[in-house]
């Protein structure tokens, strides 16, 4: 690919000449394991949808062209700016000219070590109290998601009075929650939104006791197991999926393996295909994906193993065409389950080997409930281990009443919406 010149740009960002046209997103750094996965998460996380990308590299060096439009129905102002700034952080930093960032880490020498595990960032616990209304996570929710803050752990539990105690564990992307301004921007925020009816609003650092509790979490009902976790249904349920393709060739290329994707669009389709390659130590060399405006994806990928070469085992092969498609059909789980006389909404949330999940997902779900003019009494977020595979699942109680009868309108509902089968602004 040659030695790029020192001036130009490490990400470019370029808007269509007419509305409505993409917007080109044009990274240009050296290579990475799972980098792709990275840029591909944090677009979404941006709420864009990628409807065409081309992707090269020689191992060293990438460029990665991806067109880009906001999601319809978007509620979050579009910050291009702060985009930038997140994909140049997550690209990695080019030697001096005329030197080679392989040849300096053979002789010993980096400038950053991006393949080794980031440091955990600081936990801080989001403590308030309000009265409850309709739609009152949600608006939180989205409050948080504008200030860069991370939801990793949730519990919402509302009391007779009909006040809400709401206890959030966030990470700050811009690393400031520990400052006074911050954390009253914060408060500001929160207070816009929730008005008089916030009562009291702290922040202050999880203690090693609160962070313990991140991984604490109740077990899973066994029938909710069963219905989102049985890897046969999944996978029967993905073979007999008719727009949906995946298939090997060997014969086009002496190097690579040609990966073929046909399938139908949803939200995160491309990162929903780069992590699960990135988790298979699938590596791409070259890659194009194109979504027509009739729903339909095809995506073309070259690609080999971890050690360079093709992918022939034919073993290897049915299990990552096996893989590939049960993700693409159910990237996310959803279910609907009976607890005494409550009902509790369950959404399984897969986590890559990184320890990275799906972002927005807590987002989309309070969004969808509150479409569906459901209340929220009590809400947690926790990790499990099924089989081999690590997932975050959300679990949301829907309080007292028969839930039964619309059990599909709630499960399509939330489906739906987090998929990107449902763009509509909310009501």
């Amino acid at each position: 690919m040659g030695i790029p010149n020192p001036s130009d740009e490490v990400v470019q960002v370029r808007h269509g000449d007419v509305a409505g046209e993409p917007t080109v997103v044009t990274i240009s750094c050296p290579d990475k394991t799972g980098l792709g996965c990275d840029l591909c998460r944090l677009v979404l996380l941006f709420g864009l949808n990628i409807v065409k990308g081309d992707l090269s590299t020689d191992g060293r060096w990438c460029y990665i062209v991806l067109w880009v439009v906001a999601r319809p129905g978007r509620a979050m102002a579009m910050r291009w700016d702060l985009l930038k700034d997140r994909l140049i952080q997550l690209c990695p930093v080019a030697a001096p000219f005329g030197l080679d960032n392989h040849h300096l880490a053979a002789a010993g020498l980096h400038l950053h070590d991006h393949d080794a595990p980031a440091p955990s960032p600081n936990i801080f616990l989001l403590k308030f109290f309000c009265y409850d209304r309709m739609g009152l996570l949600h608006d939180v929710t989205r409050v948080l998601c504008e200030l860069e803050l991370t939801i990793r752990r949730v519990k919402v539990s509302t009391t007779p009075d009909g006040r809400v105690l709401d206890l959030f564990f966030i990470t700050d992307a811009r690393e400031l929650l520990h400052t006074k301004s911050r954390r009253e921007e914060t408060y500001d925020k929160l207070q816009s939104v929730l008005g008089d009816s916030l009562t009291s609003c702290e922040i202050e650092s999880a203690t090693e006791e609160m962070s313990s509790c991140l991984q604490a979490s109740t077990l899973l009902p066994h029938s909710a197991v069963e219905e989102m976790f049985n890897v046969e249904v999944v996978e029967e349920q993905s073979r007999s999926c008719g727009g949906l393709s995946v298939a090997m060739d060997n014969s086009l290329s002496p190097a690579h393996t040609l990966i073929q994707i046909q399938c139908g669009d949803h939200k995160g389709l491309v990162y929903d295909i780069m992590r699960t390659l990135k988790d298979c130590n699938i590596q791409i060399s070259y890659g194009r994906f194109y979504a027509s405006q009739n729903g339909s994806c095809e995506v073309d990928l070259f690609a080999v193993q971890s050690d360079g070469k093709k992918i022939v085992d034919q073993h290897k092969q049915r299990a990552l065409c096996c893989r590939l498609r049960t993700e693409l059909h159910r990237p996310l789980r959803v279910a609907l389950v009976n607890r005494g006389p409550d009902t509790e909404l369950l959404v399984a949330n897969p986590v890559e080997v990184s320890g990275k999940g799906r972002p927005l997902v807590f987002y989309d779900i309070t969004l969808a409930l509150k479409k569906l003019h459901k209340r929220i009494f009590l809400a947690e977020i926790g990790r499990h281990v099924v089989g081999d595979r690590e997932w975050e699942v959300y679990r949301v109680h829907l309080g007292e009443g028969d839930h039964s009868s619309l059990r599909s309108k709630i499960v399509d509902g939330v489906t739906n919406m987090l998929m990107g089968w449902d763009d509509t602004p909310p009501s």
